[in-house]
C-alpha cells in the first residue's frame, strides 16, 4: 500500500538559516501519527509545504501518491489542513463559508448533506447562519475544522487545534476525529499537548532543528527509555542527603521528583541513603515515564507553550 504522506529528502531553507535538513519518513495509510518538536524544529514549515504554501527548496513530497508539485491539484485534494491561525472572510455565513469551500474543490449539492452532518457534529448547527464575524474564537475554531473536511479528504492535518479552546471543544474534536479515524481517515497531528499525542497517536516522529530526531510507534517510545521517577515528600525542613542531589529531575512545593535509571540507581538505595542521614518520608510514590519525559530527553527542552508557532 502506497503512503498517504512520502517526505523524500525535503530541505528548506529562509537566507542563512536552515529550517528542513533533509528530512525523510513517510505516514501510512489510515494512521493516526504525531508530529512533534520544540518550537523552532520545523514543523510548521513542513506542514505548509506538504500543503503547498511554502516551496521546498530541495527534495519530494507525495499525498496518496500525487506529487504535491507536479500534480499539485490532485494531491490538495486528497489533503484536508486545519491551521494553527483563524484565518476567515467575516462577511459570509457559516453555511455559505462551508458551501464556498466545497466549490473550491469543485464539489457540489452533493456534499451538502456531510456539510448538515459537520455543523451538527461540531455543535455548529445554531450558528450556521451567523456570520463567522460574530462567532467567538472557539466557534470559529469548529468552523476551520469543518473547512478542512468539507471535500472529505483521506488525509487530515491538525496544526495545534486545541491551542487555546476550551474542554468542551476538545471533547467534541476528539471524538469526530476518532470516529474519521476508524473510518480509514489518515490523520496528522501537530500539538504541544503531548498527552493528546501519547493518548491518541499510533506512531510519533520527533523533529528539533530541523532535523528528524525519531520515528517509532508511541509504545516503543515510551518502552526505549529505561528510567522511572521517584516522587518523594519530605517533612518540612528536612534536607535531602548530597548523594541523592544529582538524581532530581524537579523539584515543586515541596516535592522532589528522582530520576532513576534502571539497573544504576535501585529505589532500595534511595531509601537507605535516607534511612543512613536519618531522613523521615511524609509520602512516596513512582511514576513511569511519559511522552513529555521522551520528549525532554532527546530534545533537551520541554514542549513550548499551547499555541507558539514552530
Amino acid at each position: 500500500m502506497q503512503p498517504a504522506i512520502e517526505i523524500a529528502g525535503v530541505r528548506k531553507t529562509y537566507g542563512p538559516v536552515t529550517a528542513l535538513r533533509g528530512i525523510d519518513f513517510e505516514i501510512r495509510q489510515g494512521e493516526f501519527f504525531g508530529l512533534l518538536g520544540p518550537n523552532g524544529a520545523g514543523k510548521s514549515t513542513l506542514i505548509s509545504i506538504i500543503a503547498g504554501l511554502v516551496q521546498m527548496n530541495a527534495g519530494r513530497i507525495s499525498v496518496m501518491g500525487y506529487d504535491t508539485v507536479r500534480q499539485f491539484r490532485q494531491a490538495r485534494r486528497q489533503l484536508g489542513v486545519v491551521p494553527q491561525e483563524l484565518v476567515f472572510d467575516p462577511f459570509f455565513t457559516v453555511r455559505d463559508m462551508l458551501r464556498i469551500q466545497a466549490g473550491y474543490y469543485g464539489c457540489g449539492r452533493e456534499v451538502w448533506p456531510w456539510i448538515d452532518e459537520m455543523l451538527d457534529r461540531l455543535d455548529l448547527a445554531g450558528k450556521s447562519g451567523s456570520s463567522m464575524r460574530a462567532l467567538s474564537g472557539g466557534m470559529k475554531r469548529r468552523v476551520l475544522i469543518a473547512q478542512a473536511l468539507v471535500h472529505r479528504p483521506q488525509v487530515v492535518i491538525l496544526d495545534e487545534p486545541t491551542a487555546g479552546v476550551d474542554v468542551e471543544l476538545r471533547r467534541t474534536l476528539w471524538s469526530f476525529m476518532t470516529e474519521l479515524h476508524r473510518a480509514g481517515t489518515t490523520v496528522v497531528l501537530t500539538t504541544h499537548y503531548l498527552e493528546e499525542a501519547q493518548e491518541l497517536c499510533e506512531r510519533i516522529a520527533i523533529l528539533d532543528k530541523g532535523a528528524l530526531q525519531v520515528i517509532d510507534t508511541t509504545r516503543e517510545l515510551l518502552a526505549r527509555h529505561p528510567f522511572r521517577f521517584l516522587r518523594l515528600r519530605l517533612p518540612e525542613g528536612a534536607q535531602l542527603p548530597e548523594a541523592l542531589r544529582p538524581l532530581v529531575a524537579a523539584e515543586q512545593e515541596g516535592t522532589l521528583e528522582l530520576k532513576l535509571e534502571s539497573g544504576r540507581h535501585p529505589i532500595s538505595a534511595v531509601f537507605m541513603a535516607l534511612r543512613d542521614a536519618g531522613v523521615d518520608i511524609d509520602d512516596v510514590h513512582t511514576r513511569e515515564p511519559d511522552l513529555e519525559d521522551i520528549f525532554i530527553e532527546l530534545t533537551g527542552r520541554s514542549a513550548a507553550p499551547a499555541g507558539a508557532s514552530a
